[in-house]
Order: structure tokens, then C-alpha cells, then sequence
């Protein structure tokens, strides 16, 4: 069971006009509900094999830090 412990964050475009369709924002906050279960469980797990908190923490930074843009406009 997903346990939503966190409001997120309004969300806003690039131009930071805020997204209000009820729709998009309900998929956003079942995605990031859902990423926060599974690194949680990936934390955990680690944890349990005796892996450091301090490299979890960066790993896990780490992993975020590496996403890309895929969809992002290329300028002319």
C-alpha cells in the first residue's frame, strides 16, 4: 500500500504558470508516490545488506541527477 506521507510541490511549466488540470496533477502525485514506495523499499533493501546510509543517499542522488530530458525542444 502506497502511504502518502508528503504533500509535493505545486507544479509549473517552464514558463512558471502553474498546471491546474486536476487530471495531470492526479497522475504526478500517483508517480511520485510511487517512485518514493520504490527507492524507500531499494533504501531499505540496502540497508539490510549492510550498504551504508551516507552511499545509498548519494547513489540514489546520483541516479537523479543522471535523468534526462528526452522530450525537451531543441532551439534552431
Amino acid at each position: 500500500m502506497i502511504k502518502k506521507s508528503k504533500k509535493w510541490p505545486t507544479w509549473v511549466r517552464d514558463d512558471q504558470s502553474v498546471v491546474s488540470c486536476t487530471e495531470k496533477i492526479k497522475v504526478m502525485t500517483e508517480n511520485f508516490d510511487e517512485i518514493k514506495e520504490i527507492t524507500q523499499d531499494a533504501f531499505e533493501d540496502g540497508l539490510l545488506m549492510e550498504v551504508s546510509d551516507e552511499q545509498m543517499r548519494q547513489a540514489l542522488h546520483r541516479m537523479v541527477d543522471d535523468l534526462h530530458n528526452t522530450l525537451k525542444k531543441s532551439k534552431p
